[in-house]
């Protein structure tokens, strides 16, 4: 009988900061995980198991339902159905990449930005895919051939390139300065979303008369909306877990339903952008040329290989920039100088600003000889937190362990968590000669 033993988890304090979750206390994984240790841990109980199978089981899904309308629509050789076919493409890519990103970024500090530096470019890339639907099938009638419907595309894969920039770059500040982080970040999500639905915005808020394309696809648009704007809810928020930490690690905390409304909501785009490619075919051929070869597939292209040149030059930037170490795998913040009378003291010493940014990408050794973090820099210890109920301040004032040293870290220093979903699972085989 052959036994594999699960990996150990870890609370909050015991792993490195740049691993923390708001309200996440307990359930983390080994930050130097190897990579069977972070494929074993999607089958045990930790804060990421439900993230890692929340967009892998839908990845399939996606993909079946793309087998199945390849049998419908021809997607070879007839031109109107090539957007919707870069559309399918990116719907299953997003997902899949999103789920290995979970699955692997324990593996390091630089693999856990690394991996997500890829899920953000994912992530901009099905903008991109959801330019394309819109603009070929979802168009108002009204902006058929005007000069937003002939620019709507490129500049959508443009702001792929915006998105991935400032998504990847909000993961420098994250651990100075959280706030700004997560504005960058949101931003770099909000805004390509808002142009690429400039169309349904106008098609189903605001346009009256002949000519709004009220059909069978406006349902699935409202229902995708709403529950696009409830993913960006739990993605700004951090809901329920910031009321109660600790009570939401292993299900329920907001990254979880991130996930899931995500998905649904995409299930609903899928459904409506194919009620519109079907009514809208013999319309559409009328009034709109048959999109192009180069204008599809070339533009899809050329977006890819473009935000792979960005997650390449941040992935350059966290290897070998003197300044990437200190700022992106800072394990906690060092002591603070006294500052004035009045002034928080998770601020002393410290501003997040303007200056503080030029400093971090001009000077990046004057930045840490003035006080910025460096490697294996500490803050004072407390005593460690004695139940699961903390408030959001604590959280952040947790104290150091042996584990905060990354480098030290070695599983027999490693005591395992009370009550923790350590297990094993058993795999049995008949040996025979």
């Amino acid at each position: 009988m052959l036994t594999i033993k699960l990996p150990q988890i870890f609370r909050v304090h015991q792993v490195p900061r740049i691993f923390w979750e708001d309200g996440i206390i307990s359930g983390y994984r080994h930050p130097k995980s190897s990579a069977l240790d972070c494929i074993l841990s999607s089958f045990q109980m930790t804060n990421e198991t439900v993230n890692i199978w929340t967009h892998f089981l839908p990845t399939w899904y996606f993909v079946w339902r793309f087998l199945v309308l390849s049998s419908s629509l021809d997607f070879c050789r007839d031109a109107y159905n090539w957007p919707f076919l870069v559309y399918m493409l990116l719907v299953c890519l997003y997902p899949f990449t999103s789920s290995c990103a979970h699955t692997f970024s324990t593996m390091s500090t630089h693999a856990r930005h690394i991996c997500y530096f890829f899920d953000y470019g994912a992530l901009s890339l099905y903008s991109l895919g959801c330019a394309f639907t819109y603009g070929a099938y979802a168009m108002p009638d009204r902006w058929v051939n005007s000069t937003l419907h002939h620019y709507f595309v490129p500049m959508a894969a443009f702001n792929s390139f915006i998105c991935t920039s400032l998504s990847c770059y909000s993961r420098f500040p994250e651990l100075e300065c959280p706030r700004l982080s997560k504005v960058l970040r949101t931003t770099a999500f909000v805004y390509p979303f808002v142009y690429d639905n400039i169309p349904l915005f106008y098609r189903l808020l605001f346009c009256v008369g002949d000519g709004c394309t009220w059909n069978d696809a406006t349902a699935g648009y409202f229902y995708h909306l709403f529950f696009a704007l409830l993913t960006g809810f739990l993605f700004a928020s951090h809901l329920p877990e910031r009321l109660a930490p600790g009570r939401f690690d292993y299900i329920g905390h907001s990254h979880q339903l991130f996930h899931i409304c995500a998905v649904v909501g995409t299930h609903f785009q899928l459904e409506a952008v194919l009620s519109d490619v079907r009514s809208r075919q013999a319309w559409l051929s009328t009034q709109a040329p048959a999109p192009a070869f180069s204008a599809t597939f070339g533009t899809v292209s050329l977006a890819l290989l473009g935000n792979l040149l960005i997650i390449g030059g941040f992935t350059v930037a966290l290897l070998r920039w003197p300044g990437g170490s200190s700022i992106l795998q800072s394990t906690h913040l060092r002591h603070r100088q006294p500052g004035p009378a009045g002034e928080p003291a998770h601020h002393r010493g410290f501003h997040c600003g303007p200056a503080t940014l030029a400093g971090w990408l001009l000077h990046p050794a004057e930045h840490r000889a003035r006080g910025g973090p460096s490697q294996g820099a500490v803050m004072p210890t407390h005593p460690p937190p004695e139940t699961a109920a903390l408030s959001i301040k604590s959280l952040f004032r947790l104290p150091p362990s042996d584990l905060s040293k990354e480098k030290s870290i070695v599983p027999s220093q490693v005591m395992p968590v009370e009550g923790s979903h350590c297990g094993t699972f058993l795999i049995s085989a008949l040996l025979s000669h």
